[in-house]
């Protein structure tokens, strides 16, 4: 896993990594940011070439089975070319720039894993070391100015490290609507992502399945009262729900933006702006429906000796995710917030297009 780590936090200060295949060494770097193709091909010997994912090129109206693709790169493309290719939702123009695609490898596809880990626009720069450059590579390999991972170990990265979780520490926090709260923070062994379980009550005294709420952080929502959305109020609530129905847990998962990140959450905001719904502008950016990963969870409830929970949601894939890892979901109550004019596009999305048990709600205002 270390070098997974390291990968990322050097990925995310815009240096390039090495992504070893078995077979052939690429020379990886983020798109977003500062980046110069033709110092990355001065440096790995060979012409770049943009790796996308499957959910851009079909938002550009290509059909892919793969799981992302790779456009070699001409001399000629500028900048403003590669913007159109990766994030732009002028889709003629970035269609007529698709030419020659080929099904990404495991080398490409572990680079746009690293990208989406690092919580970057999910594009990457691949460049093949070709035999001229393979000893200079090594040298800075040798000396530490490169970092060479393992494909493999690359494409897997999004599954965080199961089992890895550390509980750091934890304190009595008084509540509004549960004045005997107590939060325990745990911590990936990334350093990118600490989630936080809030213990509400004495969860030795309940009897049978815990009340669990599984919560993913919303900045503009929970902490700022965003209108976009029902997170602050559906968190809220949730607190109070668990105290009524006398103690439990709430999870807080550090999975912004359905698990893209908060700078990708807000150039998604921006693409809805422009007439997209909340799954469409995600695809623009190269993501899928929903990037959340729930094994961080089912980590903090073994820590916390949970086995058996009631769970607060709608949203069907936590249930599954849940059962999935082992926790016996005995039940599950609705979670609503209200419906707005800001944010029935939204809900309805949510219910529409990810298959969340929202009719109750919608129905009450009207679809």
């Amino acid at each position: 896993m270390y070098h997974i780590e390291r990968a990322i936090f050097d990925i995310r200060r815009g240096l390039p990594v090495v992504i070893n295949t078995g077979e052939q060494r690429l020379l990886v770097q983020a798109l977003e940011g500062s980046v110069s193709v033709d110092s990355l091909a001065k440096l790995s010997g060979s012409r770049p070439a943009l790796v996308l994912t499957r959910h851009r090129l079909e938002a550009m109206g290509m059909s892919l089975k793969a799981d992302a693709a790779c456009l070699p790169l001409t001399e000629q493309i500028s900048e403003r070319d590669l913007h159109h290719l990766a994030v732009s939702n002028e889709a003629s123009k970035a269609h007529s720039l698709l030419s020659g695609l080929k099904p990404a490898g495991v080398g490409e596809r572990g680079a746009v894993a690293l990208m989406r880990r690092a919580l970057l626009i999910p594009a990457a720069l691949c460049a093949e070391v070709s035999a001229a450059s393979v000893e200079p590579i090594a040298q800075q390999l040798a000396k530490g100015e490169l970092l060479e991972v393992n494909a493999q170990d690359a494409e897997k990265c999004l599954a965080g490290a199961p089992g890895m979780l550390k509980r750091v520490s934890e304190a009595r926090i008084p509540l509004e609507d549960a004045p005997e709260s107590r939060f325990v923070l745990f911590r990936e062994p990334d350093g990118l992502r600490e989630h936080v379980a809030v213990v509400i009550g004495d969860l030795d005294t309940i009897p049978g399945a815990v009340p669990l709420r599984m919560h993913s952080a919303c900045l503009t929502g929970d902490l700022f009262g965003s209108l976009r959305c029902d997170c602050g109020e559906q968190l809220r609530n949730a607190v109070a729900d668990i105290q009524a129905m006398g103690g439990g847990v709430l999870l807080y998962l550090a999975q912004e933006g359905r698990g893209i990140g908060l700078a990708n959450k807000l150039r998604a905001y921006t693409l809805q702006d422009g007439g997209l719904d909340t799954v469409d502008a995600d695809q623009v950016l190269g993501f899928g429906d929903d990037e959340r990963q729930y094994a961080v969870a089912v980590d903090m409830l073994n820590a916390l000796e949970i086995d058996k929970v009631q769970l607060l949601t709608n949203n069907p894939l936590k249930m599954a995710a849940l059962r999935e890892g082992g926790i016996e979901v005995v039940s599950r109550q609705a979670l609503y917030g209200s419906v707005t004019d800001h944010n029935h596009r939204y809900l309805s999305a949510k219910a529409n297009r990810a298959g969340h048990f929202l009719d109750e709600v919608l129905e009450g205002r009207g679809r």
